[in-house]
């Protein structure tokens, strides 16, 4: 019995250790459907990673911070993590994955679709995010 207790208070432990970040911030993993992450980039070239920059500032920044490292203003009012854009694991996400998740959002993540209606403007916003890697 007192090895079943300890056997069940070690997982539950270390399921927390790997759902918390040292901050407090839940990370889950977040899933996009196949199709979604699929879809190709229209858009292409200097105007539109200056658009998605103006666009990032303007609604991304006050969470992901201007260079997307996760430590904007109101990042330490959020629960989940708002991620850092420069490491590797970010960047090795298909186009079609950051644009859904820029569109539909999650969590405290909102959706941007009502907020940046025109889908090559999303684009934009993901051509921008591309060149915060380090």
């Amino acid at each position: 019995m007192k090895k079943t207790i300890l056997l069940s208070a070690v997982a539950g432990l270390s399921i927390m250790c790997f759902a918390f970040m040292p901050d407090g911030k839940t990370k889950k993993p977040w899933n996009v459907p196949a199709a979604e992450a699929a879809k190709a980039n229209p858009q292409k070239g200097p105007e539109s990673i200056s658009n998605g920059k103006a666009l990032f500032e303007k609604h991304c920044a006050s969470c992901h911070g201007k260079g997307g490292l996760g430590d904007g203003k109101k990042a330490s009012e959020l629960k989940t993590d708002p991620g850092d854009f420069s490491k590797a694991e970010f960047q090795s996400q298909p186009d079609g994955s950051l644009f859904f998740k820029t569109s539909e959002g999650r969590d405290d993540m909102p959706s941007f679709k009502k907020k940046i209606t025109e889908p090559n403007d999303i684009w934009d916003v993901v051509n921008f995010m591309r060149t915060l890697k380090k």
